[in-house]
């Protein structure tokens, strides 16, 4: 019996770039932003990577579920959060957004600018 041994940092950087690189290429989003305790540093062997993907969309929810089903293949929890540009900048500076601790703890993955 195979026993689940958890990923090396270096494992889950890859696995972030492999996601970030899937999503701007198939999406072309504004911006992504991972957050949460991948951002911090403080990652356990069970956490999630959080990723903010800032884009035009008519439905937020659709397109985080296709999101979702482009990485379907990628076994590492996951947590897709779809938001537009104008609510991103309307939620950076609101406590208690998504937007509010990606500002501020997250990491920008992805800038379509640059």
């Amino acid at each position: 019996m195979k026993t689940w041994t958890p990923p090396t940092p270096a494992e889950v950087e890859h696995t972030i770039q492999e996601m970030v690189r899937r999503i701007a290429e198939r999406f072309e989003p504004e911006r992504v932003i991972l957050f949460g305790s991948q951002a911090r540093g403080n990652a356990g062997p069970d956490s999630d990577i959080d990723l903010l993907v800032v884009m035009e969309t008519d439905s937020r929810r659709r397109t985080a579920i296709e999101i979702r089903m482009a990485l379907d293949d990628i076994v590492m929890p996951k947590d897709i959060i779809v938001i537009t540009p104008d609510e991103f900048d309307r939620r950076r500076d609101v406590v208690g957004t998504v937007a509010y601790p990606a500002v501020r703890e997250g990491r920008l993955v992805h800038d379509r600018r640059r």
